[in-house]
């Protein structure tokens, strides 16, 4: 009479281990899942920062073959394609992106600073006015204050320019580009002071010395700005400087600046050494 009992109890026991054994296994792949996830994740990561930009457009082109419906794949690749400068094709990316249930406001924000990229200013103005006014981001009104410029409505642009400096603790882009716009108006003063203060937060942009040296210039003030130069960078901004007295009829002040640029430079610097050539023989 026992037997019966103990068979049942034996194959009870085989059910629960059976059972153990399958929850054992449905762990292990989930765990196996997590993983792939977050080596993907972190390849994802490395495709968009430190990878070669074409490398990572191919990679995420055959990542979005395989997982069509992956928004985060298709940013991927949007974002890569503006790495690798094409951003014609950025727009088709960002515009797939965008157009899914799953878009954000910052998805549209990306998709006008790839149309801005491809000289499409007029569409990038109607996809930033699409998005709310409660979206306050520095990368929003950075473009505001672009397309601002573009349309060349100064006031707008400023005050685009001073909402974009607020909201970044690196404001130095943003300072060049609103001492940029300044100078296309005339300002000379004005974007002076921007890019000064663009190159406090940040030494090694050549781009803000070149400009802080030509609205200096515009000014006749042709003496280099107090900043952190290397020699090469010196020849190259004393030869702005020459250009530009040059061009404002302060040609004997130009002369003199060539001179120091080709003096200064630490290789031969032929485009100053041919403008120099050029004065002297009238």
């Amino acid at each position: 009479m026992r037997h019966p009992i103990l068979i049942s109890l034996c194959l009870a026991g085989a059910t629960a281990v059976s059972a153990c054994q399958k929850a054992t296994d449905a762990e292990v792949e989930r765990a196996i899942e997590d993983v792939n996830v977050i080596d993907e994740s972190n390849l994802n990561d490395v495709m968009l920062t430190v990878g070669d930009p074409n490398e990572a457009v191919a990679y995420f082109q055959r990542t979005a073959a395989q997982h069509p419906d992956r928004i985060d794949i298709k940013r991927g690749l949007a974002k890569s394609l503006i790495r690798a400068k094409k951003p014609t094709e950025a727009v088709l990316a960002w515009r797939s992106v965008v157009d899914s249930e799953e878009a954000t406001n910052e998805d549209r924000v990306a998709l006008a600073d790839a149309l801005i990229r491809s000289n499409e200013w007029a569409k990038a103005e109607a996809e930033l006015n699409m998005i709310p006014p409660t979206h306050e981001t520095y990368e929003r009104y950075r473009l505001e204050a672009m397309v601002a410029d573009a349309n060349k409505k100064w006031q707008k642009a400023d005050s685009f320019y001073e909402t974009a400096f607020g909201l970044t603790t690196q404001p130095s882009s943003v300072l060049n580009n609103w001492g940029y716009s300044k100078l296309t108006r005339g300002d000379f003063p004005g974007a002076e002071k921007l890019f000064a203060e663009a190159l406090t937060y940040d030494t090694s942009s050549f781009t803000t010395k070149n400009n802080l040296v030509l609205a200096r210039a515009a000014q006749r003030k042709y003496d280099m700005p107090i900043v952190t130069m290397t020699q090469a960078e010196r020849a190259e901004l004393l030869y702005t400087a020459a250009l530009t007295a040059i061009k404002q009829g302060d040609v004997t002040t130009g002369k003199g600046l060539l001179e120091d640029a080709v003096d200064t430079s630490p290789k031969y610097f032929e485009q100053a050494a041919r403008a120099l050539e050029t004065l002297n023989n009238g």
